[in-house]
């Protein structure tokens, strides 16, 4: 009797349509991932400067290392009082170098020798009262510096400048993403992702400051903030 129902079960196996029993074959519906446009934008401001940092010193040279640093400690110190004088806040006025070196030269007998040295501090000077940088450089260099490394402009609070710089980049990058994606047919959508670079500031060319008719001519010009940001949004049909 078991055998008997056996073989009737193998014989319905046997007629049985092949797909009843098959496992089923998994099918891939994943959506296809979503188009998307990446685009730079930047956005530039100019200011005028409100503020300067001078970079200047005093060098000095003597026989000995002593009189070299003694000989540039009261000149940098008649400068102080020079600077102070002109208006210059103490919380202005940091050293940023001091060097002492020995000048080389050549003997007759081919050897270098030590002859005498150079001193040399140096500092670096906030202008808050731009009208009067003029002024300021010419009581430094009248009263004892006399090196005179760079000039710089800037702006004592470029926060609201920085920002409306990032406003502006964000308005250039979306401007040209709607342009590339209205000239394909077809519509920005969410914002996937967004980065911001840049932030930097730097000198343009403009107007001349004059404190007085005696004060060094100083170029003050503008300068520019510039801010660049990367935005990725999807693409719509």
């Amino acid at each position: 009797m078991a055998i008997h129902k056996y073989m009737i079960f193998a014989g319905i196996l046997a007629l049985a349509p092949l797909g009843v029993f098959a496992p089923a074959v998994a099918q891939n519906t994943a959506a296809p991932a979503a188009a998307t446009i990446t685009v730079t934008g930047e956005g530039v401001v100019l200011a005028a400067p409100d503020m300067a940092t001078i970079s200047l010193g005093v060098t000095s040279t003597a026989k000995t290392a002593k009189a070299a640093m003694d000989e540039n400690s009261t000149a940098l110190g008649t400068v102080l009082e020079a600077l102070k004088a002109a208006g210059i806040e103490a919380r202005d006025l940091q050293t940023s170098g001091l060097s002492l070196q020995p000048n080389w030269t050549n003997s007759s007998s081919g050897q270098n020798t030590i002859d005498g040295y150079a001193a040399r501090n140096q500092l670096t000077v906030t202008v808050r009262a731009l009208p009067t940088l003029g002024t300021v450089l010419d009581a430094a260099v009248k009263d004892g510096a006399n090196t005179l490394d760079n000039v710089s402009f800037g702006v004592a609070d470029p926060a609201p400048l920085l920002d409306e710089a990032r406003l502006r980049a964000v308005a250039d990058a979306r401007h040209r993403a709607e342009v590339v994606t209205g000239a394909a047919g077809v519509r920005l959508g969410q914002i996937t992702t967004m980065t911001e670079f840049g932030g930097a500031a730097g000198p343009r060319g403009g107007a001349m400051l004059r404190a007085s008719m005696e004060s060094v001519p100083v170029e003050g010009g503008e300068v520019s903030f510039a801010v660049n940001v990367s935005i990725s949004w999807q693409v719509l049909q």
